[in-house]
């Protein structure tokens, strides 16, 4: 099999004959929605570690094909200024071995990255149906030799952005190994029976989930990239039901411990404490007002953020006067229903139910109109200032010159 190369890209043509059938590699496209100096931003916040000798969950980092479990110095830091900054780092602490540094989530890391990530995918949305759970994003960084997992087959079509640097992939339409494995990291046997593609910085390569792939360094010169998935089969109600119950923590009156069996090697008829309260606090969540709010919410946060949820937290609100006027700079959306309820944008809810006053200013707001808290009622105000504050804070408004 060859790999198709495009000169031009458009929506129509790629889901027509692309989409969920083969790969394709579009030469230099114009709207790419990960530019170098944002995405190196990105990966400094994306790479903060929870304390000094941690690894952040959401990052992998390999020195050759090791897997480093403490950082030391090997993140990027604002100090580097640039990836040009933290290759010339990393090659002199790592006596230029080969490195990879992976973030996961890393949308969202960065509100404009995001949101012109959501932009972008808008197109596809509009012709194969916004994905009900969470698009994913990964950043891969340096000079390593092969992608860290191997050969492997993923549950998502991807797409792949080259942002810095040259890189190579090599595809197989079906598994080419018969051993009961799912990745190999040493693939020099079966090296005949691929297919290549070499991706420059601005090209876009798109293959579908059924591909079993592995990137390569395509020199010793560190590359970047972005990759965006979209799931397209396998384990659908998993990751839903994680989405679903994203930050919720069980509280428990025990350590997790198993008792040991007795002499028969019969286990207590009873959970232990800490099973069972977990359990309870499951059985809780899953109580039919508590299910449907929790359940509305999920569905509000991913069509807001345009499929790429988790987005990055709120920021911090900040007081909002009588007179400046605010405008929508971001879709707003109402959960169903009738009377008070929540509001969604940018991937976040609002904290309570909205009332009808708040509602009418909303429906202003959604549709185009600025909104200045003291030309409201005064028996409003609070509760709309509140909400505009809050809103703000997910960067769905913006304030307007007053003057």
């Amino acid at each position: 099999m060859t790999l198709t190369v495009q000169k031009t890209f458009d929506w129509d043509t790629f889901t027509e004959r692309f989409w969920d059938r083969r790969p394709v590699l579009y030469k230099g496209v114009d709207t790419v929605p990960f530019a170098e100096p944002e995405v190196f931003r990105a990966a400094v916040l994306g790479s903060r570690p929870p304390h000094p000798l941690a690894v952040p969950g959401n990052l992998q980092f390999l020195v050759r094909r090791r897997q480093q479990t403490r950082p030391y110095d090997y993140l990027p830091e604002p100090s580097d200024g640039s990836f040009d900054g933290y290759e010339r780092r990393m090659a002199d602490r790592l006596d230029g071995q080969r490195y990879a540094l992976v973030v996961h989530r890393f949308h969202s890391f960065s509100h404009p990255l995001w949101d012109r990530a959501r932009r972008f995918y808008a197109g596809l949305w509009e012709r194969v149906g916004q994905p009900t759970h969470s698009v994913g994003s990964t950043m891969f960084h340096g000079s390593y030799e092969h992608s860290p997992v191997g050969v492997h087959q993923d549950r998502f079509a991807t797409f792949m952005f080259c942002v810095r640097g040259a890189k190579r992939m090599r595809f197989w339409a079906q598994r080419p190994w018969s051993d009961p494995v799912h990745t190999v990291l040493d693939y020099q046997p079966y090296l005949a029976s691929s297919f290549v593609a070499e991706v420059e910085p601005g090209d876009l390569l798109y293959w579908p989930s059924r591909y079993y792939h592995v990137g390569e360094s395509a020199g010793d010169t560190p590359a970047t990239s972005v990759n965006v998935g979209v799931p397209r089969r396998e384990h659908r109600p998993y990751y839903e039901i994680k989405d679903l119950f994203r930050g919720t923590r069980a509280a428990s009156s025990a350590p997790l411990f198993t008792p040991d069996a007795d002499a028969d090697g019969r286990l207590a008829a009873e959970l232990p404490t800490a099973l069972a309260d977990a359990v309870d606090a499951f059985a809780a969540e899953l109580a039919q007002d508590r299910f449907d709010d929790r359940a509305t919410g999920l569905a509000l946060r991913v069509r807001t953020a345009g499929g790429f949820w988790p987005t990055e937290p709120p920021a911090t609100p900040s007081a909002l006067d009588d007179d400046t006027p605010v405008r929508r700079s971001a879709p707003l959306l109402p959960a169903p229903g009738d009377g008070p309820r929540a509001w969604a944008a940018g991937g976040h809810t609002t904290s309570g139910r909205v009332g009808a006053e708040a509602h009418a200013v909303l429906r202003r707001l959604a549709a185009g109109e600025p909104v200045r808290v003291g030309e409201l009622p005064e028996s409003g105000r609070a509760e709309v200032r509140r909400l505009l504050e809050e809103l703000e804070s997910f960067r769905a408004v913006t304030r307007a010159d007053p003057h």
